[in-house]
């Protein structure tokens, strides 16, 4: 009789965490709307298929809460779910347009339309970012735009840690070779 409060405590316990889990998502997602669409932009590269991406994510962060693991971070199990949804939709894109190939500037092209950023640095500095190959730009959006730790982007893209540093190392070149080849603009148009 001794072993039957046991299993029944135990499954408390687990019903606890459970609730407990969708009571923390359903409380915290709010607050992580802004940074998942923005998330969605940099992947979709543009805002309604981002706006889909985030709802998506919501719906499918409510009806998965019982696989989030209480105590860690939502934030990166969010981003995680949002990452798998934009790849499951490149690939049905794929599919639908044929033999499973796709051309990446056609699919994730960029309208441009609704530029927000004013001030001009930041403006050149996005466009260098937007340049960067699909891979290498979403590493640093995740890096150093979310702040996630080089294993938490790891866990984020499905790839061993190695693969982020690499990518990222090559995105910081690529942008600082960038930044090089822009001096001599700049120092030109202030002497004249």
């Amino acid at each position: 009789m001794s072993s039957a409060p046991d299993v029944r405590s135990g499954l408390v316990r687990t019903e606890a965490t459970t609730i407990a889990s969708e009571h923390e998502i359903r409380a915290s997602l709010a607050q992580y709307l802004g940074r998942l669409w923005r998330y969605g932009v940099v992947l979709s590269h543009q805002r309604d298929v981002a706006d889909d991406l985030v709802q998506a994510t919501c719906v499918r962060a409510l009806e998965r809460a019982s696989q989030f693991t209480s105590g860690t971070r939502l934030d990166r199990w969010l981003f995680s779910i949002l990452h798998s949804i934009w790849l499951n939709e490149v690939r049905s894109r794929r599919i639908r347009m044929g033999n499973g190939f796709v051309d990446a500037d056609v699919t994730l092209s960029f309208d441009g339309e609704h530029e927000t950023e004013t001030h001009v640095m930041a403006n050149q500095v996005l466009r260098q970012v937007h340049e960067l190959p699909e891979a290498q730009r979403i590493a640093v959006f995740l890096a150093y735009v979310e702040g996630l730790s080089y294993q938490e982007v790891a866990q984020v893209l499905d790839v061993p840690i190695g693969t982020v540093m690499s990518r990222l190392a090559a995105a910081r070149a690529k942008l600082a070779e960038n930044a090089g080849a822009d001096m001599p603009v700049k120092q030109m148009k202030g002497g004249i």
